[in-house]
């Protein structure tokens, strides 16, 4: 992945959710972008303190302050710097749940998360998004196609997961995150962003 800046590393935010059923994915993608990047993570109340069948928040928080080498930001307060700092040169989203797009959509910032949204929007940087939301083709359809036409925001390609019994669900293709990244960095959307989808 080619993400260099003028020879510089880039530094990334790299943002979690509760949609746990993809956390692995998402880890996994957070560890190729580490290898080329400088990873801030940051997780949401939800995601960082919530034990679900899907594993514990104490091993997600362990696993992601080991390939980041440091703890994930997880209140407001730590989200804030992030604008006047300028701390990032691009923040990922991954995944986004369907409430967390619908606050990124509205302008609503009561998380970590959506905090450090509001924070790095304000630099004019890019934005990745990887949309993991059951609700995604109905209620936060409109959410989605807000985002979709905001400038400077650069989505995963994503599908439907399992059209069948989930119609109205998308999930974003994760091994595609760190080309989606090197992209965005460019200014430019990976193609296509509409994919065959694959079961969670």
């Amino acid at each position: 992945m080619q993400t260099e800046i003028k020879g510089v590393r880039p530094t990334i935010g790299f943002a979690f959710c509760g949609s746990y059923c993809v956390f692995d994915k998402a880890i996994a993608a957070l560890r190729g972008t580490a290898d080329s990047c400088d990873v801030i993570p940051i997780m949401s109340g939800n995601a960082a303190g919530t034990d679900t069948r899907f594993g514990k928040a104490e091993d997600f928080r362990a696993r992601i302050t080991e390939i980041c080498g440091r703890e994930p930001i997880t209140t407001i307060v730590g989200a804030e710097p992030i604008g006047p700092k300028k701390l990032l040169d691009l923040l990922v989203i991954a995944p986004a749940t369907g409430n967390t797009i619908a606050k990124l959509a509205n302008g609503i910032s009561d998380t970590s998360v959506t905090l450090a949204y509001k924070a790095h929007l304000r630099n004019g940087r890019p934005i990745v998004i990887a949309v993991s939301s059951n609700d995604a083709l109905s209620q936060n359809a409109a959410n989605l196609g807000i985002l979709l036409n905001r400038g400077n925001h650069f989505f995963v390609p994503y599908g439907q997961d399992d059209a069948a019994n989930k119609p109205t669900s998308l999930v974003a293709d994760f091994e595609l995150l760190p080309a989606t990244i090197a992209a965005a960095l460019n200014g430019k959307q990976l193609q296509p962003i509409l994919t065959e989808g694959g079961r969670v």
